[in-house]
């Protein structure tokens, strides 16, 4: 059990930069324009909570929980989201920056990304299956041994990977994004 509970809180504004938070948890609270850039906020629960605008640049998060938690406008930078906890998992993002973080191994079924940078993101050996990429920027990112069945890539763009690595029955492309899934055999596409 967490030492401290907050439900139903909004917090506007906060700069938590640089500090460390205590063991707590947050059920169904609100986040505005909050700073957490290299914050640590190891060991806390966030459940059923919104991000709006809040900055993550490097935040240290291992063995937190982020169970149904959603992300609107947030620069997370550099989060190392395999070392949360998997036990119910559940996040989606929307306009956010997932610039070079990571969720190797994760469990994100039904992920839906809409309108994300994800330049060098690490999805390896991560579960999307049925997950979404609504316009995302998928530069450099990285998909091996995923699973991608049912997965929605018809919007994503600048993705390129292996689909003899992956698992992708029934994935979504749309006709221009072939090249990112042909890349390897270094052939032109017209």
């Amino acid at each position: 059990m967490k030492e401290n509970l907050f439900e139903n809180k909004e917090y506007s504004s906060v700069d938590f930069s640089g500090q460390k938070l205590s063991h707590s948890e947050y059920d169904s609270c609100a986040f505005k324009n909050c700073n957490f850039s290299n914050a640590d906020i190891s060991d806390n629960d966030f459940i059923n909570c919104r991000f709006d605008a809040c900055n993550f640049a490097l935040v240290k998060i291992s063995g937190s929980g982020l169970k149904d938690v959603e992300f609107v406008g947030c620069k997370l930078v550099g989060i190392n989201f395999d070392h949360c906890t998997d036990f119910l998992f559940a996040v989606g993002f929307r306009n956010c920056i997932l610039d070079y973080s990571s969720f190797f191994g994760k469990k994100l079924k039904k992920t839906r990304f809409i309108d994300c940078t994800m330049k060098e993101v690490d999805f390896s050996s991560a579960d999307l299956s049925g997950a979404e990429f609504n316009r995302c920027d998928l530069s450099m990112t990285v998909f091996k041994q995923s699973n991608l069945e049912n997965a929605d890539f018809r919007t994503a763009f600048n993705y390129a990977f292996d689909p003899e690595v992956n698992k992708m029955k029934k994935a979504k492309f749309s006709s221009f994004g072939l090249a990112g899934l042909l890349g390897k055999y270094n052939i032109e596409i017209e």
